[in-house]
């Protein structure tokens, strides 16, 4: 099959898959496995190929981030059903401010909290950014997922330890010490200046709640004891569980092995270590019948959204088997010209087909690897351009939009408005930032 018929038929099938959820409002699992099955059977996959592609697929997804995604939206439920998220969003803004929150929520998540896996911060991080969307008055949630999201994924390019951060040092042979330090000078002004516009974008009407947004009951404190429990106890167990994810983080860089400390920081063992550590503590504080219900609700929640990131996996797999990504690496280049905007652009196109921003980040930086020595360009600057163009337009083929779209309350629309939007933001934003820095820098 010729490379443009496999351009032509998988931009169709996104940009179909895309108009069946928003505009003819046909359920999300449905779209996607039509987009796939389309673009399997049309792109040379034939029927077992589509097939394979699907399951694997919706299989390695469900491998990767299904337990780590029922233990975070159990642990969620129980923290929601026991009132201590409520209590903690009343006390961070008495502290912080509706006015600074979205500021100090997005650059503590694109720093503090990058050695946490992705889809376990979205798990934690996107109920608290609801529940403090709600009390900040107009648009308050657009804005307190924008800013989270934009936090979340600059992070993960751009400072270390971010997965695909790391994943770019690695590959273009930078120390961790300067991916830090230049990580940190372009993450850090890109976030701010990305949340200051998709507050502005959004406190002038660029927001519907009824299309954007699923209703959310407010959850109820519970009765008894736990009214009259700390914040601090409520929440000790999940921030243990945090506290060993990023343990075992520092010790991979640091290349230390340590068996019983390996296993209980994998972040599913740490995670589950939470959730047993919240059940105990919700018991305590509010009973059991306020546990049971709890588990019953996150139960039912995590199915229908570990299904809905399934079958994203499985769309997304069928783009990569079709090997749009090698079709795409061949109408590019090195360039001496504006090199960082060349692969900026490399890297946004593969995302925007691919999905994956690891995969388009690590593509776009593989492409002018080699011409760094030879125009005296440092590597750190072409890591961060591909980081930068990896975020842009992230959409349905990706499983943290799902995830997100499922946590957040959101419509697709919706998710596309605040994480597509407002990560696109931060793309552009942050190759505006990397390109004078790196002239006066080198």
């Amino acid at each position: 099959m010729s490379n443009t018929l496999t351009l032509v038929n998988t931009a169709f099938a996104v940009l179909a898959t895309v108009l069946l959820i928003i505009r003819f409002r046909l359920n999300p699992v449905i779209s996607l496995l039509l987009g796939a099955c389309y673009l399997g059977l049309t792109s040379g996959l034939g029927v077992d190929g589509t097939i394979e592609a699907i399951t694997t697929g919706f299989g390695d997804l469900m491998a990767e981030i299904g337990l780590l995604v029922a233990f975070g939206v159990l642990t969620g439920s129980l923290l929601q059903r026991s009132g201590a998220i409520e209590r903690l969003v009343e006390a961070l803004l008495r502290r912080v401010g509706p006015a600074r929150m979205p500021y100090a929520l997005s650059i503590t998540v694109a720093t503090a909290l990058q050695s946490i896996f992705l889809d376990v911060l979205v798990v934690i991080v996107a109920p608290l950014a609801r529940g403090l969307g709600m009390r900040m008055g107009r648009a308050g949630t657009p804005r307190m997922i924008a800013a989270m999201a934009i936090g979340m994924e600059v992070g993960v390019v751009m400072v270390v330890p971010g997965i695909a951060c790391l994943a770019l040092a690695g590959l273009l042979g930078v120390p961790l010490g300067t991916m830090l330090l230049f990580g940190l000078l372009v993450a850090v002004p890109t976030t701010a200046i990305s949340v200051a516009i998709a507050q502005f974008v959004f406190r002038r009407g660029w927001w519907d709640e009824a299309k954007d947004e699923r209703p959310v009951p407010s959850p109820e404190a519970a009765a008894g004891e736990c009214g009259r429990t700390r914040l601090v106890v409520l929440f000790a167990p999940i921030l243990v569980a945090l506290l060993l994810i990023a343990t075992g983080a520092v010790l991979d860089i640091a290349e230390v092995e340590i068996a019983p400390l390996e296993f209980a920081c994998d972040p599913v063992i740490a995670l589950f270590l939470g959730l047993i550590g919240t059940i105990a503590v919700t018991r305590r504080a509010a009973g059991a019948a306020v546990v049971e219900e709890a588990l019953g609700n996150g139960f039912r929640e995590s199915g229908q959204i570990l299904i809905l990131n399934g079958v994203g996996g499985s769309l997304a797999t069928t783009i990569k088997n079709v090997g749009l990504g090698d079709v795409l690496g061949q109408y590019f280049a090195a360039n001496t010209a504006a090199p960082l905007l060349v692969v900026w652009v490399v890297a946004a196109v593969l995302h925007v087909a691919v999905g994956s921003v690891s995969i388009s980040a690590i593509t776009a930086a593989g492409i002018l690897a080699p011409l760094a020595p030879v125009i005296g360009l440092e590597p750190v600057w072409i890591a961060l351009a591909a980081g930068a163009g990896s975020l842009f337009a992230i959409h349905v083929t990706s499983n943290t939009f799902w995830l997100l779209q499922s946590l957040a309350g959101l419509t697709a629309r919706g998710t596309l408005k605040t994480f597509s939007g407002g990560v696109s933001i931060a793309s552009v934003v942050a190759i505006l930032v990397i390109l004078p820095l790196s002239a006066v820098l080198g």
